[in-house]
């Protein structure tokens, strides 16, 4: 059964601020700057939308940004954001299903990946890294976890984080994988910083395959 956040989009937002404070929204607004001005911008997995209405402050000139959300509640929030000048394609469907007659310049992933499990992953990726234009940008963002090297608080919180997902919106997966296998060897990493004492990770990718 497919994930969905339906039953939580009316308190996703501030959920998240009570736990993680500004760091959820701190970690994707860094990276806006990488967007280039008059593109065409997928977002995947928006969420509530508030990533609109910062993108309207960043960017002055027109965006095309299609946005692609599996969640009705999550999109009909999203619908009533400002999105200042840009053009906005509500698209509601799985990314899984989604399809595109043109390319992107940017495709913005954030806390999306952390929803599925490998064979999921690798299915979707292929699927956006055909989307993406040569020498494109892809920006993501999500938790990072290394058995090994992690705090025990981080490994607490990851657990109840995937407790209360799975519960209330279904997620599939109940571990936290490293996409390095993805981007490695297709895009090069050109900038990555860190949150919430390294919990979360941001970074710009640039396409060069």
């Amino acid at each position: 059964m497919a994930a969905n956040y339906d039953t939580i989009a009316g308190t996703y937002d501030f959920i998240s601020r009570i736990v993680f404070g500004k760091a959820l929204v701190e970690s994707q607004v860094c990276l806006l700057p990488y967007v280039p001005d008059k593109g065409r911008l997928l977002i995947v997995g928006g969420g509530t939308g508030w990533i609109l209405e910062a993108l309207a402050k960043t960017h002055q000139q027109e965006l095309r940004i299609d946005y692609v959300e599996s969640s009705a509640k999550m999109i009909a929030r999203s619908q009533k954001r400002n999105c200042g000048t840009h053009r906005v394609n509500f698209i509601h469907t799985p990314v899984e299903h989604y399809n595109a007659k043109e390319k992107y310049d940017t495709i913005l992933t954030a806390f999306f990946f952390d929803n599925f499990q490998a064979t999921t992953i690798r299915d979707i990726f292929t699927r956006l890294d055909l989307l993406c234009n040569h020498q494109g940008i892809w920006l993501y963002v999500d938790f990072v976890y290394d058995k090994r090297k992690s705090p025990l608080w981080q490994k607490s919180l990851l657990k109840l984080m995937y407790f209360f997902f799975r519960v209330t919106s279904r997620i599939e997966t109940k571990e936290l994988l490293n996409m390095d296998f993805c981007f490695s060897g297709s895009y090069a990493k050109t900038v990555e910083l860190s949150h919430y004492s390294g919990f979360i990770k941001s970074i710009v990718y640039k396409k060069i395959k």
